[in-house]
Formats: structure tokens, sequence, C-alpha cells
């Protein structure tokens, strides 16, 4: 489903998001980059502490408790008490916290900072987790830190968390070096996917029946992937336009060589007496004639509309009241019933800027069709004609007849569809005025909507004025 800019940019931004990631390949391939890299660096870290831990009680355990009996040493002089004077020393020498407890020494090097929490319960009452860490519980820890003087005092070493605090601008490096390396991929994966956007600008052209300028291919001596999907489509561009290039000729061949026998068939078929007997054959004759020049001369309205998507189309301020009232006047000749036709306008219906010409025989068609399907309903089919709040027309042409299955409705428009109840050559035509309708209005760039009105079938004509 298509959504207007407008209405897209009302959503929130976090839906917004989500829609443009989901309907792009190269933010989907920058976003699995990212995840990917993310998912790396959470493995290696959790890998490399899990490795470390595995390893401390083997190795590193024994070091560290040989150290802190040293420092211990440094703290009492080699005495039986602790002194604050070699602890403070200690201290300035080395990024460490000295906690002292005893009969008669309490001191601590850095009181502002945090106690660690397995000794919490010593020393601020609070309750840590004495199994947290991935270092060994808070037994293990104070079996490594923590000495006990011959005089009853006790020492407890820890890190000078100053000395490790992480400046802010690190933070801000990590985040401009994570900005660079998405901004680094976005461009990789954009220029990589380049080429789709020319495949879909490509695709669109030919959708329009524009096979002249084929989409362009990047190293055509070492194409990837895409450079050849896109030869391939070019391949097929130009196989279609053969074939419609064939079949355009074909059908033109045919209709101009049909032409000159039914002209000199009509001749003969007027210069046959006007006699009782042969009276009715002659005018049986005049009609099929007259049916088959139609039917030629919309086989090539509708090829030259259908081969060219929005055809040269001559327009000029039209009156669309004046132009169905004519429609219906000269429908008259072959109808009857039209002079039976309401013709409804809407206020404020101004000229439209249309091709007269394609459009008379939009509703000449419309009519037409109606009409065949009216004969034998109790209302006479009906004409709308109503502006649009953007400009232009709206054309609604409802019969009040026997209708259409709704399962044939979206196929009333394709050429020489005829649908079940209108199977006859009286009843149903070739198939061809409806989807004469369609390309006239598309040619126009509005559309053409066929519904059942229960009873009858409406026909919805949108004529854009520009």
């Amino acid at each position: 489903m298509n959504v207007s800019p407008k209405a897209a940019r009302q959503e929130p931004w976090l839906k917004r998001c989500v829609h443009a990631v989901a309907h792009s390949i190269k933010l989907r391939l920058v976003l699995v980059f990212l995840l990917l890299a993310v998912a790396m660096t959470g493995v290696f870290i959790v890998g490399a502490q899990k490795a470390f831990t595995l390893g401390w009680k083997e190795a590193a355990r024994p070091l560290v408790m040989d150290y802190v009996d040293h420092l211990a040493d440094d703290v009492t002089g080699g005495g039986p008490s602790p002194q604050i004077a070699l602890a403070q020393a200690l201290t300035r020498r080395l990024p460490l916290t000295v906690f002292i407890d005893g009969p008669s020494v309490q001191w601590e090097s850095h009181p502002g900072q945090s106690v660690p929490y397995w000794m919490r319960d010593r020393w601020d009452g609070s309750k840590g987790d004495p199994q947290s860490g991935d270092w060994g519980g808070g037994q293990d820890w104070q079996n490594i830190l923590k000495r006990t003087t011959a005089d009853g005092h006790t020492i407890v070493f820890g890190i000078d968390e100053s000395s490790f605090q992480r400046r802010s601008r690190n933070f801000g490096v990590a985040i401009g070096a994570l900005l660079l390396l998405t901004l680094l991929a976005w461009l990789y994966v954009r220029r990589l996917l380049r080429p789709l956007d020319a495949i879909g600008k490509g695709a669109k052209r030919f959708g329009a029946g524009n096979f002249g300028e084929p989409i362009h291919v990047k190293c055509k001596a070492r194409p990837d992937e895409l450079s050849q999907l896109a030869e391939v489509m070019n391949t097929m561009g130009q196989d279609i336009q053969q074939m419609l290039d064939a079949k355009r000729g074909l059908l033109l061949a045919i209709s101009h060589e049909l032409r000159s026998p039914l002209t000199r068939a009509r001749l003969n078929t007027e210069l046959l007496p006007e006699t009782p007997d042969v009276a009715p054959q002659r005018d049986a004759l005049m009609r099929d004639l007259q049916e088959m020049a139609g039917l030629i001369s919309d086989l090539l309205e509708s090829e030259r509309l259908a081969g060219q998507q929005h055809a040269a189309l001559h327009r000029e301020p039209t009156d669309l009241v004046e132009l169905a009232q004519g429609v219906i006047e000269e429908l008259q000749t072959r109808h009857p019933a039209a002079a039976q036709v309401q013709l409804k306008t809407a206020t404020g219906l101004a000229p439209v800027s249309i091709d007269a010409t394609r459009v008379r025989l939009l509703i000449r068609n419309l009519l037409d069709n109606a009409l065949r399907h009216s004969a034998e309903a109790a209302q006479p089919p009906v004409l709308h004609l109503r502006p649009l709040a953007e400009g232009g027309a709206e054309i609604e042409v409802r019969d009040f007849g026997k209708g259409v299955p709704e399962d044939q409705l979206s196929r009333m428009a394709e050429p020489f569809f005829r649908p079940d109840t209108a199977r006859t050559r009286s009843a149903g035509g070739v198939g061809l005025g409806l989807y004469l309708c369609k390309l006239v209005a598309h040619a126009h760039g509005g559309d053409c909507a066929i519904r059942n009105a229960q009873p009858g079938l409406s026909v919805v004509v949108k004529l854009p004025g520009s």
C-alpha cells in the first residue's frame, strides 16, 4: 500500500524508522554489520573475562598474596603495629587505598571512596553479596587483601579508584568512532547496492513502455551479480520491444488491408437495389459492415493508446455537459432509447482540460454499453457529471440491468472480454468498449472503476484537469 509523503511525516518517528528498515536492504545490511560487530565484541570481552578468571586462582592469586604481604610489612615497618606515616607514604607512592582498624589505630587513606562489597558489613553496616564477582567470593578477597598484625590490627588494601577514572572525552571518542564506522559501512553498502537504484528506475521505464533507454551497467568486463541482472533485464526489455513492435505492425497492417475490401464491400452493398425482397439482406449486410469498420477503428485507437502510455493528448478546455449532450444525440440514431438517458450535472462544474475527441469516445462507449444492457430495464441509464476537489471531472454511467457476476468484475476492462450474461453479439458487442474507456482514462492520468450498483452496473471515470 502506497502512503503519501505528508501522511508518512505524520507517523511516529519510531514507526517511520521501522518502516524504513523493513523496506531497505541497505539499512538492513548496515544493521546486520553493526549487530555482528557488537556481538563479536561482547563474545570477546566475555571470553577474555572468563579466561582470566579461570587462570586467576592458579597463577595471579599467589603473586598478589605475596605482594600484599610485602605491602603489610611496609605499613608496619617490620614491627607489630601499623604506622600511619608509613601508610601515607605508601599511598602517595602507589595507587592504593589502605584501611587500618585496631585497638590503637583507626585510619582510612581515602575516606571519600566507596567501600568494597566484600567488606561493607565491617565498615558501614550494609550487607554485600558474599559470592558476587568473577574473581572469587568475598571470603577469597578477604584472604587476599586483608592482613592481621601481631597486636590485633587489621590492614585492608584496595585500588585507588581516582587513578582509574575515565575522562568523559574517551566516551565521546568511542561514540565518534562508532558513528564513523557506521557511516563508512553505510557508504560502502550504498555504493555496493547502487545498481539496484538503476535497476528499479529501469524497471519503471520498461513498465511505462520506454524501452529505448537501457539500464546502465558498470564494469561490463567484470560484471557482478547485480550487473548481470541489469544485463538480463536489458535483454528482456529488447525482446519485449520487438514483440510489441511486431504485434503493433501486424495489427496496423491487418487494419489497413481490411479497410480497402470493407470500403468496396460497403460500396457494392449500397448499389444493391432497394426492392422489398433485397432490402432486409442489404440492411443486415450494411450493419455488419458498419460493425466491422467500427471494430477496426477501435482496434487502431486502442493500439495508439496502449502503445504509448500517457499518449500525446490534444487537451483543450471543454464543456463536458455540451459534449455529453452531443453524444446522447448521436446515439439516438442507433439506440432510440438514448433520448431517455438522464443527464445529471453537479453545480460548479467548470470546463475541463481534456482531449475532447477521446473523451467523446469514452462517453459514447459507456452509454452504448449501458443502453445495450438496459433494454429490458424499467429505468433508463443515468449519466452523472461531477467536479473533482483537486480539479477535473468525474463521469459516472449507471444502468439498471442485470449487472455482472462479482467474480467477473475485475476482468470487465480487459480487451475482448465479455461476461457470461453478454455472450451474444447483440447483447455484448466485441468486448473493446470498456477497454478503450480504461485506456482513455489512464491516458489522461485518471482511472476507471467498475462495480455492481444492484441493480445494474456503475462505471466511474475520474479525469484530472491537467
